[in-house]
């Protein structure tokens, strides 16, 4: 499939714009958070370990989507582009992956549970819950193997012990769900401190995914 993007100074900036909103929302916390997009050359993503405030156009890297990045300059990819790399070549009809800490989905993460179908936005994610991919040391191949498989037929997945990982048509996409991700995991998480959440039966879930089909940002 064709790149949503391209590779110039507007795309390189847009994913740190990404990454300077996903901290102003509270959604990720200093640099644990890494944002790629897919280009003709392979993909753009942020570096390992620089400020967010601190980052610009040329310091994101640019990694093929079937090899071992080369680092540009003094700069690294950052440590996970391994799986951002495995999401987008399993997914061509996607262009875009975000990963970060959100409190709220980390701790359902701790805790290695998914989230089930407590609410009709869980069909925002593809499917009839949102899956957790299975715990491993973090930039490794067997993490991005993990994440892969947790994610065939979602656009979200928790991480074991980690942290939570969207991907999108577009970037205003990826950006979107992982907000609606976190408003998710926080409301399931209120509902487990006063109960025992009902669960939408498979029809509701159905009739929601149907529903979904073409909403949110489309470009």
């Amino acid at each position: 499939m064709t790149a949503f993007y391209t590779d110039r100074t507007e795309t390189r900036q847009a994913i740190i714009d990404a990454c300077l909103k996903l901290n102003a929302e509270g959604i990720n916390q200093g640099t644990s958070g890494n944002v790629s997009v897919r280009v003709a050359e392979g993909m753009l993503i942020t570096p390992s370990g620089v400020p967010y405030e601190a980052m610009t156009p040329d310091m994101i890297q640019t990694v093929p989507l079937d090899g071992v990045p080369q680092p540009q300059g003094r700069l690294k990819a950052s440590t996970e582009w391994r799986f951002h790399q495995a999401l987008l070549a399993a997914k061509p009809e996607m262009h875009a992956v975000v990963h970060a800490h959100p409190v709220h989905c980390t701790a359902l993460a701790q805790n290695r549970m998914e989230i089930p179908p407590v609410h009709y936005m869980v069909a925002a994610f593809g499917g009839h819950d949102v899956p957790l991919a299975g715990y491993a040391l973090f930039g490794g191949e067997e993490l991005a193997n993990n994440v892969v498989s947790a994610m065939q037929g979602r656009h979200a997945c928790l991480m074991a012990n980690h942290g939570a990982t969207v991907v999108g048509e577009t970037l205003d996409k990826a950006l979107w769900r992982m907000g609606e991700l976190e408003t998710l995991a926080r409301g399931y998480l209120l509902s487990l401190s006063v109960g025992k959440p009902h669960l939408l039966d498979r029809f509701q879930i159905e009739e929601a995914l149907d529903a979904f089909r073409g909403y949110g940002p489309q470009d």
